[in-house]
């Protein structure tokens, strides 16, 4: 490639990437905070954040190293503190679990869950082992917001936990963990534990892993023992299944209308009663299970099946924007937190009585003042 068509090529690029900021800002009404957890990382590789309020402020986890599936992969956590001009901050990193098996083994760490119990301890779920079809489910708690942890303790033989997604307490007093596995099949179902991880019980696999391949749901709930999931699939659509008994049966497992690019989501009720979405609106090309992992959306709806765009996060060519985690925080604000290119965890604050919604009809992303998301070409391999 010439000088001048390097010249010209990046005028293109930039001249893409203005439109898409300006378009993509119409899409951003509001949000609130838009920051990195870690400016820079001391890893090269960020993935699979999780966020949790807590009495003394916000934490977050996620899994750094050098590369997926490396033994050098741990778990960080970032705690966010007021400074000394009263504004809440992130504090360095703090590496709290390894995977280290004996002096001369030692697995990756992968996909934190944190959870706040009420009026208790912080949970920390995470998995360690050479593959998601092979790990075990490690637990550790902190009693101080996350400042210091408990010793990992493995959880009974069977059991990893919540996935990815965070638990639910019912109002049974169930915390009910959405779970799945990826051996034979992709399966879905949920460990539960009446008493904070002391014991434990299995429902599921509600699915058989042939017809539909689903993994990493979310749960939501609308009251009255209602529950849905919605989960990341195989099949070019985000799954979801029903329950109307607390969790203890679930309707078969089928596709919604909105698509899904083999990346996870997750998913959260409002106190309002309304459910929020966070995903990748990707309908991956042809007939492939896989798309980019970018643009970053989020949705809204009230009854779970017929969804809005709210909101789109991140917009670029250049992928990936992934595995997000939300939660709707005691002041009301939505907090997203999300894999931004491999590299850094991102946090996105949003005030949800600010949002500017547009209905999703037959799985398609609206257009906003004749503006629709660029498609990227890339095809994640992770």
């Amino acid at each position: 490639m010439n000088r001048k068509t390097r010249y010209i090529a990046l005028l293109i690029t930039l001249a893409f990437s203005s439109a898409t900021f300006a378009q993509v800002a119409k899409w951003q009404s509001g949000l609130v905070t838009d920051e990195f957890v870690v400016e820079n990382p001391p890893f090269p590789e960020s993935h699979a954040a999780t966020i949790a309020e807590t009495p003394t402020g916000l934490v977050s986890a996620w899994f750094g190293g050098t590369k997926e599936r490396n033994p050098d992969v741990c778990i960080w956590i970032s705690r966010q503190e007021k400074g000394k001009q009263g504004a809440a901050q992130w504090l360095a990193p703090q590496n709290v679990a390894n995977g280290i098996v004996n002096d001369t083994l030692r697995y990756a760490c992968w996909n934190p869950v944190l959870y706040q119990i009420p009026k208790g301890d912080l949970m920390l779920f995470y998995k360690v082992g050479p593959s998601p079809s092979k790990w075990w489910g490690q637990l550790k708690t902190s009693s101080d917001g996350g400042r210091t942890w408990s010793a990992a303790k493995k959880l009974p033989e069977g059991y990893i936990g919540p996935v990815k997604n965070k638990p639910v307490l019912l109002s049974n007093g169930n915390l009910v963990c959405p779970s799945s596995t990826e051996g034979a099949g992709w399966k879905l179902h949920f460990e539960i534990t009446p008493d904070f991880g002391k014991t434990w019980r299995k429902v599921g696999p509600i699915n058989d892993g042939k017809t539909l391949n689903a993994i990493q749901p979310s749960v939501l709930s609308y009251g009255n023992g209602k529950l849905q999931i919605l989960a990341r699939s195989k099949d070019r659509a985000i799954e979801e299944s029903w329950s109307t008994d607390n969790g203890e049966t679930w309707s078969p497992l089928s596709k919604t209308n909105l698509p899904n690019n083999n990346s996870g989501t997750d998913a959260v009720t409002l106190k309002d009663g309304r459910q929020v979405l966070v995903y990748n609106h990707v309908l991956p090309p042809g007939d492939l299970a896989k798309g980019p992992r970018t643009p970053l959306n989020l949705a809204i709806s009230n009854d779970g099946k017929n969804w809005s765009a709210a909101m789109i996060l991140e917009d670029s060519p250049i992928s990936q924007y992934s595995y997000p985690s939300v939660i709707q925080t005691s002041d009301g604000m939505i907090h997203v937190i999300y894999t931004w290119r491999r590299q850094k965890i991102k946090h996105a604050v949003i005030d949800p009585k600010r949002l500017k919604i547009k209905p999703i009809e037959n799985g398609v992303w609206p257009s906003m003042d004749g503006y629709s998301a660029p498609i990227a070409k890339e095809i994640t391999k992770d």
